[in-house]
C-alpha cells in the first residue's frame, strides 16, 4: 500500500490550520473539516472494576509525568489507555446489546443518516458494546453535534426496542484526528479485524467500507 495518496474525500489533520484542544476525562483535539476515527460505547460495557483500574492508570501516569505535561504527554495517555479499553470492550462485557441484529441496524442506519449532509462517512464496525467510525464532519459541522445527533436518535430507539429506560450510551467518546493516510491505513485496518479478533461469528459482522475507497484500494483487509 502507497501512502503517498489517500482515498477520496479523506482529509488528514493539517498542521498550518487551527486545532481546538481541550480535555474532559479525555484529552480531544478538533479541526474543522478533518478525519477522525471515533469509539463510542454502551454505558455498562465496562465494568466498575476496569473503571477503577483506568483511573488509577491515568493517576499514576500524571504523577510520573509532573506538572509540566505537553501535548504528547496527554497523547500517548489516551493511546495507553484505548490499549486497555479496547481490550477490554473485545472482551463483551455488559448487556451487549448491540448484538441483536435490529439494535445494530438502527445504529447503521443512524450512522447514513447523515452522510453527504453534515459528513463523508468514510467507514465503521458496529461491536456487541461499542462501535467504531472513521468520518469527516463537513467544515462548519461540530463533530460534538454529530455524536449528538447519532447517540440521541439510537438511545431513544434502542430503548425503545428493548422496552427500557435509562442511559445506553457512554456520555463520552473517544476521538483521534486522523494525521496522514498511513494513519488512515492503520485506523482502517483495525477497523475490518476488530470482529475477527474479538471472535465474533463472521455471520455477525457489521462492517462498512465506502464504496469509493473499496474501488480505490482501500477496503478491509481480511
Amino acid at each position: 500500500m502507497s501512502f503517498r495518496e489517500g482515498p477520496p474525500d479523506f482529509e488528514p489533520l493539517d498542521s498550518t490550520r487551527p486545532i481546538v484542544k481541550y480535555r474532559r476525562k479525555l484529552p480531544h483535539w478538533i479541526q474543522d473539516g478533518a478525519t477522525y476515527f471515533i469509539t463510542f460505547r454502551l454505558a455498562d460495557s465496562l465494568p466498575v472494576e476496569k473503571l477503577h483500574e483506568l483511573e488509577r492508570f491515568r493517576e499514576a501516569w500524571l504523577l510520573a509525568h509532573g506538572d509540566a505535561r505537553p501535548d504528547e504527554v496527554w497523547q500517548e495517555l489516551h493511546r495507553a489507555c484505548m490499549r486497555r479499553v479496547d481490550e477490554w470492550l473485545d472482551a463483551g462485557s455488559g448487556a451487549c446489546w448491540l448484538r441483536d441484529p435490529a439494535c445494530a441496524g438502527i445504529v447503521s442506519r443512524a450512522l447514513h443518516h447523515f452522510h453527504e449532509q453534515r459528513c463523508f462517512l468514510s467507514s465503521y464496525c458496529i461491536m456487541p458494546n461499542h462501535v467504531h467510525v472513521l468520518v469527516r464532519p463537513f467544515v462548519g459541522m461540530s463533530l460534538a453535534d454529530l455524536l449528538h445527533s447519532w447517540k440521541s436518535f439510537t438511545a431513544k430507539e434502542i430503548n425503545k426496542r428493548l422496552g427500557r429506560s435509562g442511559d445506553v450510551w457512554e456520555a463520552e467518546s473517544y476521538d483521534t484526528l486522523i494525521r496522514d493516510s498511513e494513519h488512515l491505513w492503520k485506523a482502517l485496518r483495525y477497523i475490518g479485524q476488530n470482529p475477527s479478533k474479538a471472535g465474533m461469528p463472521e455471520a455477525q459482522w457489521v462492517r462498512y467500507v465506502h464504496p469509493a475507497w473499496e474501488k480505490a484500494g482501500w477496503g478491509f483487509v481480511r
